[in-house]
């Protein structure tokens, strides 16, 4: 099977006029997602440090910056922009891949549809057309991928960022499929390492992705060839999915149900700014919180019950010398914030709040276990059960299957719409309400230029 030049061939001929209407409308959802995101992440010190780097650097001043009051060249402004949408982590994702599309599909999308004068229609296009390109290759690998150290976001949002350029180039089939080609060689290493240490480039790997992703389109036009088995390699076993997965892939996810399902509709969204592994504790702690006080004083402990992958990449701990990506990771963490705020957004990512001896201290009575017959249902279900045990010999207990954002229990237009202007801050409500507005009427767009000037 030429699984990659399938994927490919697909990804080419996709038209706004054969998409169902229900994945049009979800992909003007994450683009909506999107632009929360990056209002919220320019609240982050080490994001506005990145975005005064680059604009230092110094670019011919083509495409926009998006929030950040600039211009520069594609590559640097898609870098910028995706770094802006992953940072706060609270992106849209895919459960089935463990990854986040949006933050390499949309800034690479947006960024070269401004550069070319590409309107909504094709935007939209390229957008489905990307996220298919950067689920299927996650899926396929999943959850193997992340096991063995790498994450997703990076190494395969990079195909989709490469799809949706390739799009907004008007490259042809076989260029597309060079351009997959190409961004398999160009990928970053993308390393769960640095996340899991709490380090602070983590934040880039969605900039990365989409800037590597156009480079890679940009150089298929050019006559630059890529392995057109760049996925499923070759005799010499040196395909992405075999040389980044440490058990066998499941090469068939990237082609089962191409033009019958589309994996944009599988994206779930985030309320909270946390890693989705830490939402159904998050949300468990909030519903409990809401239904009756919690005195941090009076609890003997807090044991959060959840599948394995949850344990592993968000079990830990924070302490005083924490970052803000080690909160965003950290189910006790999150769990305390919820318990002690009722809320789990921008202000509990402070240097200030996660310092606070008050949920530090909370935070260490938080423990994680990996629940075995939770473990049995994941990735169909992320449930999380938050057990809090009193001095007094009291419990309380709450356990989520289905965390909100869901597909099965999702946002709706509506609650993005809030989520943006939640994000947004001070931002002025109208310019708000037009942005709004034109992306849930993206298709009704002829050029992108109104709405970047709102961002």
């Amino acid at each position: 099977m030429k699984y990659t030049r399938k994927l490919a061939e697909f990804c080419s001929n996709l038209t706004l006029e054969t998409l169902p209407a229900e994945v049009v409308h979800k992909a003007k959802l994450c683009i909506l997602d999107y632009v929360a995101n990056i209002y919220g992440s320019l609240e982050l010190e080490t994001v506005r440090n990145i975005a005064a780097y680059i604009r230092s650097v110094g670019a011919p001043e083509n495409v926009t910056a998006l929030g950040c009051g600039f211009k520069t060249d594609v590559h640097q402004a898609a870098f910028i922009n995706g770094t802006t949408a992953e940072a706060i982590e609270a992106q849209d994702g895919s459960r089935f891949g463990g990854n986040h599309p949006g933050v390499a599909v949309i800034p690479a999308a947006l960024a070269v549809a401004e550069a070319v004068g590409a309107g909504g229609p094709a935007v939209i296009e390229a957008v489905v057309a990307g996220y298919e390109a950067a689920n299927r290759p996650a899926a396929a690998v999943h959850p193997w991928h992340t096991l063995g150290g790498f994450l997703p976001t990076g190494t395969c949002g990079t195909y989709g960022a490469a799809v949706a350029a390739a799009r907004l180039r008007g490259l042809d089939a076989d260029q597309l499929l060079n351009a997959l080609g190409n961004a398999g060689y160009l990928l970053p290493l993308s390393m769960a390492e640095h996340l899991m240490g709490g380090y602070t480039i983590k934040v880039v790997q969605g900039g990365q992705a989409a800037s590597a992703g156009i480079m890679a389109a940009g150089l298929a036009g050019a006559g630059v060839t890529g392995a057109p088995y760049v996925l499923e390699g070759s005799a010499l076993n040196g395909g992405f999915a075999k040389i980044t997965t440490a058990a066998d892939p499941t090469l068939s996810r990237i082609t089962d149900g191409l033009g019958e399902t589309y994996s944009v509709m599988d994206i779930y969204f985030k309320p909270y700014t946390a890693c989705r592994h830490t939402h159904g504790a998050a949300q468990a702690a909030l519903e409990l919180a809401a239904g009756e006080s919690v005195d941090p004083a009076q609890v003997e402990r807090i044991t959060v019950h959840t599948y394995g992958i949850a344990e592993l990449a968000v079990g830990k701990g924070v302490d005083t010398t924490s970052s803000f990506v080690s909160a965003q990771f950290s189910i006790p963490y999150v769990v305390a914030a919820c318990l002690m705020d009722g809320e789990l957004g921008p202000r509990q990512l402070t240097e200030k709040r996660i310092a606070d001896p008050a949920v530090l201290d909370l935070a260490n009575r938080v423990a994680v276990k990996t629940d075995e017959e939770l473990n049995k249902i994941y990735p169909g279900k992320t449930s999380s059960r938050v057990e809090i045990l009193f001095k007094d010999g009291r419990s309380l207990s709450r356990q989520v299957d289905d965390p909100k954002g869901d597909p099965r229990d999702p946002l709706d237009a509506a609650a993005l719409a809030q989520k943006v202007k939640q994000f947004a801050g001070d931002r002025d409500s109208r310019k708000l309400d037009d942005a709004i507005n034109i992306i849930l009427e993206l298709e009704k767009a002829p050029d992108l230029n109104r709405l970047i000037g709102l961002i």
